[in-house]
């Protein structure tokens, strides 16, 4: 039976067989399209087509990397009403400040380690300025050379450029010349700025951060894309917000992956909206599956969306679930994530792949494949040394 058959038997709305029928021919799904799927489409219907784009782009591949967070600081001029992670200064005896010589060591404490990524960002602070932060990527490479490092998103750099008095477009050099290796999705919220003005008032806006992004890429680097859903936004905004990042994808191909982040409710301004279900999630990552045309990539963050939810999006058009982590972030832990230790050895990512019949691939930040674990088992993790994996016993 073909997927256009099981799908037309499993709706009788001839708009919804119609945007099927455009994704199996590879033709570009519109806006209404996509507005359309949010607003009629069962869980069923859009997690076959999404899985279908999925398997016809990666298979049963899965990947995952190994890397550890850095937040310099939850010390944060912004206030924005969704965040449970920032402090403001009157409040910073609550909240962390790390030095230069910090996170060096923190770094330097994964030297025997075989993490191929450390991603760092945090609030926005005077002091972690321009200066600062290319003395730091500087400094890690010299330190670890082979370390890719992600770092900062467009709210921090458009603060630390305005400092500095610099245009993006030299910021970025800088930036670049300094060390930095690739840039995270993070600060996109939602764009549109009927919404953003509300929940993040203050930071670069959505046009800001895009244009960042598209400096970035036209050095010929590469960036993440994110969006923060299940707020006080409805369907046209995260159109809207998609329609964006498409665009520019068009433009410059420079966005290897697409990270919806479900909005926590835990400990800030919003706690009263609660959080959208489990079923909102699926629609949420098939929809942007479907719709992102020219997106490689679709990750579940499983830190924090938790691991079983990752588990299930596997079949919802996801194809990466991040990292090992090893608890080195406090964003969605301190929002109310299932997650209140977000740390999983390279043994237990793997499982939990497998566990749904998907291949565990390890991958490097940019997706070169660093190891393949088809066929591949551990011994006891109390024996298990060096994060490589064990053939298989005959």
């Amino acid at each position: 039976m073909s997927l256009l058959t099981t799908l037309t038997k499993s709706t009788a709305d001839t708009q919804l067989i119609s945007i099927a029928k455009k994704v199996l021919n590879k033709s570009r799904i519109s806006d209404a399209d996509g507005l359309y799927l949010f607003e009629h489409g069962s869980i069923g219907f859009l997690g076959t087509l999404a899985n279908h784009i999925r398997e016809e782009k990666h298979g049963d591949k899965t990947y995952f990397n190994r890397n550890f967070h850095i937040e310099p600081t939850n010390v944060c001029l912004y206030t924005c009403t969704f965040c449970s992670y920032s402090r403001l200064i009157k409040k910073r005896s609550e909240g962390w400040e790390y030095s230069l010589d910090d996170i060096l060591d923190i770094v330097k404490s994964y030297d025997d380690k075989p993490v191929t990524e450390v991603h760092i960002v945090g609030g926005v602070l005077p002091q972690y300025d321009l200066e600062f932060y290319t003395t730091l990527f500087s400094k890690i490479k010299a330190h670890r050379p082979d370390l890719h490092i992600k770092a900062l998103t467009p709210v921090e750099y458009h603060y630390i450029f305005k400092k500095a008095k610099v245009s993006y477009e030299e910021g970025m050099r800088l930036i670049k010349a300094s060390g930095a290796d690739s840039m995270p999705g993070g600060g996109a919220e939602i764009f549109h700025p009927e919404i953003r003005d509300q929940i993040a008032g203050g930071k670069c806006s959505g046009q800001e951060w895009l244009d960042i992004h598209r400096i970035w890429h036209e050095l010929g680097q590469r960036s993440n894309a994110t969006m923060l859903y299940g707020h006080i936004e409805d369907y046209t905004h995260r159109i809207d917000h998609l329609s964006k990042l498409r665009d520019l994808q068009d433009k410059t191909g420079g966005f290897q992956t697409f990270i919806p982040l479900k909005f926590r409710s835990e400990g800030n301004q919003l706690t009263h909206l609660g959080e959208v279900s489990s079923i909102e999630d699926m629609k949420m990552y098939a929809i942007s599956r479907i719709y992102l045309d020219n997106f490689e990539h679709i990750k579940a963050y499983w830190p924090m969306i938790g691991r079983n939810m990752a588990q299930t999006l596997l079949s919802y058009g996801v194809n990466d679930i991040d990292g090992t982590i090893d608890d080195t972030t406090k964003i969605y832990s301190m929002a109310g994530s299932e997650e209140q230790t977000p740390a999983l050895s390279t043994p237990q990512l793997v499982q939990l792949i497998r566990a749904v019949d998907r291949q565990p691939i390890e991958r490097d930040t940019l997706y070169n494949v660093v190891s393949d674990f088809e066929g591949v088992t551990f011994k006891e993790e109390t024996e298990y040394k060096g994060y490589m994996p064990l053939p298989v016993s005959n």
